[in-house]
């Protein structure tokens, strides 16, 4: 990790100015406290700390009072960097330094080009608790927190970094932080990340980060349900892009092209891919049995269908398509002053058997709907009171229902998906999907930590509540009753 250079211990003043700074600074704790323990006299706090930490970051740019020296080389530059340092100042903040610098004052770290850069950077960290990084920043400055085992600052990057994903950068970041924190075992980033890439997954295969996935990545992405994008024949096009730049090996291929859900896709769509996709004719082989069976579906009923094919797997369930056929965008404008609904339509389910049929929604949404349990109870008593309801107390409810039942219903339920979109960084993108229990119309949990009743919450797009509801046909298989 680091190289050390022999050096005896410089002159012991210098050890004596950074020990009175952390003692003046002890001391303004101290006072602080006792102030806070009261006397027989007012209480009061002296608050100097701001100016403690101005003189701590002066004497960082003070190299006569220092008592070590950090010479950072990279290896692309023979010159080093320089850095006159306070060996307790280090030592208070990571365990490394602690232990580098325990019997020598002058050490010289081998950094990469990446790391070295903002290495004044971790330095002013170490001084005053506190630095300011751009998204590019965001993965060397973590590994220099990593590797000094400076935890405080390795937890503020990574959180950094989650509550940045919907920033706007030329190349994209999030691709790039998900494999990052793969390679050093960060799960909760990992799961940000494929969160996020997959609620905005149309606007990623748009950008320039969509050719930097990963086979990994791109794997794992493709088994999930919850993508929202346009359509199946959107994610087919942007995977045979993703394959004909990567060129990766045929049983690659191979595993990416099976992972694409054709019973998605209308049998014209799928005619055409066969007739002028260059990647699906030189694996043609890898996928015929799914095509064909991508055809079976679209030409039979679904009820006939379930009798010979499993139709519980994911090859038949639908992603969050965007597509008119599948749902509809709900803007509500000022969503905290009433009650309101809305209806639309979605196609009976993907086979084209179906084709023309359609199932009519109904939407309620409602601002301040009172759980049972905080409703008023009202008595016959004269006496007895009636608690008060507040506003505050209710909660945003959206409740679909359809306005129609079908005999076509029959071995089917539908799966009800709302997308809420709020603006991040200049962008509009999915902060969160609910998906409603199949057997219910509801869910308990829809924006229950919204703040709707404020102007400048987080949830509202100049003042409107910007929704996307998605109705996901799922099929089932049929019973067989023994005789």
């Amino acid at each position: 990790m680091a190289r050390l250079t022999g050096a005896r211990p410089m002159a012991s003043h210098r050890w004596g100015c950074a020990t009175a700074a952390f003692l003046l600074f002890l001391l303004t704790v101290q006072a602080a406290q006792k102030a806070d323990l009261g006397g027989d006299g007012p209480a009061a706090t002296i608050n100097h700390s701001l100016m403690l930490l101005q003189r701590l970051q002066e004497l960082l740019q003070n190299s006569n009072s220092s008592d070590t020296v950090l010479r950072v080389r990279t290896a692309a530059s023979e010159e080093a960097k320089v850095f006159h340092t306070h060996q307790l100042l280090l030592s208070l903040q990571s365990e490394v330094f602690e232990s580098l610098l325990r019997n020598q004052s002058v050490i010289t770290l081998h950094e990469p080009p990446e790391t070295a850069a903002l290495f004044e950077k971790f330095i002013r960290y170490l001084y005053c608790g506190g630095v300011s990084i751009l998204l590019h920043q965001a993965i060397p400055m973590h590994q220099l927190a990593s590797k000094y085992r400076v935890w405080g600052l390795q937890r503020g990057v990574a959180d950094y970094m989650k509550t940045h994903l919907a920033s706007e950068s030329s190349q994209g970041h999030v691709v790039g932080w998900y494999h990052y924190a793969v390679r050093i075992g960060d799960v909760a980033l990992q799961e940000s990340c494929l969160q996020f890439l997959a609620w905005n997954f149309s606007a990623v295969l748009g950008s320039a980060e969509w050719s930097s996935v990963s086979v990994e990545l791109l794997l794992l992405l493709l088994e999930r349900s919850d993508l929202v994008l346009h359509s199946e024949l959107e994610l087919y096009t942007a995977v045979e892009s993703w394959l004909s730049r990567r060129q990766p090996e045929g049983h690659v291929v191979a595993r990416v092209l099976r992972a694409i859900r054709y019973p998605m896709i209308a049998p014209s769509q799928l005619f055409r891919l066969q007739a002028q996709s260059v990647v699906l004719a030189q694996h043609y082989s890898a996928v015929q049995d799914l095509l064909f069976q991508a055809f079976q579906f679209h030409a039979a009923s679904p009820l006939h269908f379930a009798k010979f094919f499993d139709v519980n797997c994911s090859m038949f369930l639908p992603r969050n398509y965007l597509a008119p056929s599948w749902g509809s965008q709900w803007v509500i404008t000022n969503p905290a002053r009433d009650d309101r609904s809305t209806s639309f339509q979605t196609q009976l389910g993907p086979s084209s058997h179906d084709a023309g049929k359609r199932v009519t929604w109904n939407v309620l949404f409602s601002p301040r709907w009172l759980p049972v349990s905080l409703r008023p109870v009202y008595s016959d008593s004269v006496s007895a009171a009636v608690q008060p309801v507040r506003i505050e107390d209710g909660r945003p409810r959206l409740v679909i229902t359809p306005a129609m039942s079908s005999p076509d219903f029959a071995g089917v339920s539908f799966q009800k998906t709302v997308l809420v979109g709020v603006r991040q960084q200049g962008r509009v993108l999915v902060k969160h999907a609910y998906s409603f229990h199949q057997s219910s119309d509801e869910t308990a949990d829809f924006l229950a930590h919204a703040d709707l009743q404020k102007r400048t919450s987080e949830y509202l797009i100049d003042n409107s509540l910007h929704l996307h509801i998605i109705i996901k046909p799922v099929y089932h298989s049929l019973i067989k009753v023994k005789k």
